[in-house]
């Protein structure tokens, strides 16, 4: 919260009542307003949001609670809150009535209120109930920015292609996210498994329940039932008290079960069960526990080879591949490259604080000519890493790893013997060495060459290079040519 007064709306078609209750508010440390009825505090509430009536050379405030009589003309106090919970849900309600019944305070509560008051009304009492309705409105806001928080880094917003194949994934996660509908996803490591379940968890009626990710690959076979079903006290040798496993922690939610081909037999078949019934006995317990839970998973090789060869079941298979969503590799959609790096240059520029303007030609190109074998998440990495090194506003070739600046257009490689320097120049032995000291020799050639064309006039020669004469002059200066100019 602000140090500002958390501003309060006092509504009750008695204006004595609704002034005396916000006059005690204000020496309380609340900026309250009284108004006498619910339209009225209809446009009370529009015109804070607005900004209207705020001091000169303060932020327009809000109102954050809303105490409001239940028993008034034209909108009661039950309408009243309706209204303000479908179009100002940030709006925290407290209730008071001078005819208090338990049918009245159940439905209030329904709608959001936080507290139900009867008149007469103890000072002491409307000051607590206001009180937990501040905090209760700041804990709201919290949630709000974390759920923002949330959208903004698994969002479908934050999966990004042009790519045709691209473009048909993100129509199935709209059609499948609001089913209960298992979904089998295939593709390399990197290409954003994980990132796809969350968004499909983000955009399901299960949003507010947990998210629950799992690498059975990362786990040893001897621990995966464990964490999968949990286990009671005594289980086994270290089993030291009771464990909730995945499936139960992921309850109402969504489970994300990774690198599922690596998953013994043993462990599909009873996966395959709790699959098919939603229900598991934990390690060492004969107690079945139920679940609601809808599973994603995610195999980085292909399940239908695995089946072929006899290392995946068949009928899991089966079981699994409902919706069947196939990530292609980086390698093989190369055009979304440069709105992927665009968007990671943005999104880590953001993070570390930094102002980038963009890419070098050269760089995108040397990022389009790259296989990255760790696909998106290789390329996130690659752009990290040049955002953290950058010294300057823009990213260029010698800013990228040199295993991506070695597939470069035009790059030298190892095994090359020779390097031409320039169009009809000959070849020189490649010695290894660093790009930019690799990139001296043939730039002192060139600008030599230019002088010399232009017999030595060097503001001809700035335009031709179309650098500036101080950077001329520089260069001139850096690889000793000033005398070859003098005995020219």
């Amino acid at each position: 919260m602000s140090d500002e007064r958390p501003r309060v709306l006092i509504v009750d078609d008695d204006g004595i009542v609704a002034q005396s209750i916000a006059e005690y508010l204000v020496t309380e440390g609340f900026d309250a307003v009284a108004v006498t009825s619910g339209e009225e505090a209809l446009l009370a509430i529009a015109d804070a949001e607005r900004g209207g009536g705020s001091p000169a050379g303060r932020m327009p405030q809000p109102f954050l609670v809303l105490v409001t009589d239940m028993s008034m003309p034209g909108m009661d106090g039950l309408e009243l809150i309706r209204e303000v919970r479908d179009k100002h849900p940030d709006i925290v309600p407290v209730v008071i009535t001078g005819y208090g019944t338990i049918e009245a305070a159940v439905k209030s509560v329904r709608l959001g209120a936080v507290d139900y008051l009867t008149k007469p009304m103890v000072d002491e009492e409307l000051r607590i109930a206001v009180e937990k309705a501040v905090r209760q409105q700041v804990l709201l806001a919290e949630n709000a920015n974390l759920k923002s928080q949330l959208d903004q880094r698994y969002g479908l917003d934050n999966i990004v292609g042009t790519d045709s194949r691209m473009v048909r994934i993100f129509d199935l996660i709209e059609a499948v996210a609001s089913s209960k509908t298992t979904v089998l996803m295939c593709g390399e490591s990197g290409t954003g498994k994980s990132l796809i379940a969350r968004a499909i968890h983000r955009r399901s009626p299960r949003a507010d329940k947990p998210f629950v990710e799992i690498s059975c690959g990362s786990i040893p076979e001897t621990l995966l039932e464990s964490e999968l079903f949990g286990h009671v006290k005594g289980a086994f040798t270290g089993a030291h008290a009771d464990k909730m496993g995945r499936f139960l922690a992921a309850h109402g939610g969504t489970l994300f079960l990774d690198e599922i081909n690596a998953a013994s037999p043993g462990m599909q078949l009873k996966l395959l069960r709790v699959l098919q019934e939603r229900r598991f006995e934990p390690v060492g317990s004969t107690e079945t526990v139920e679940v609601d839970v809808r599973v994603i998973l995610a195999s980085n090789q292909p399940l239908e080879d695995l089946v072929a060869s006899g290392e995946f079941r068949q009928d899991l298979y089966y079981r699994i591949n409902v919706v069947m969503i196939d990530l292609p590799p980086l390698r093989d959609r190369v055009g979304d490259i440069p709105v992927l790096a665009e968007h990671f240059l943005q999104l880590k520029a953001r993070e570390l604080g930094k102002q980038v303007t963009g890419f070098s030609a050269e760089a995108m190109d040397a990022l389009r000519a790259y296989a990255f074998p760790g696909n998106v998440r290789e390329l996130e990495n690659v752009i990290e890493r040049a955002v953290v090194l950058l010294k300057t506003t823009r990213i260029g070739l010698t800013d990228l790893p040199p295993h991506v600046i070695d597939n470069a257009p035009g790059t030298l490689h190892p095994e090359k013997r020779t390097c031409p320097v320039f169009s009809g120049g000959d070849g020189r032995e490649w010695t290894p060495m660093p790009l930019r000291k690799a990139l001296e020799e043939p730039e002192k050639q060139i600008i030599l060459a230019a002088l010399e064309a232009n017999d030595w006039n060097r503001q001809k020669t700035a335009e031709q290079l179309d650098i500036n004469r101080t950077t001329l002059y520089k260069k001139i200066k850096q690889y000793g040519l000033e005398e070859l100019g003098r005995t020219g």
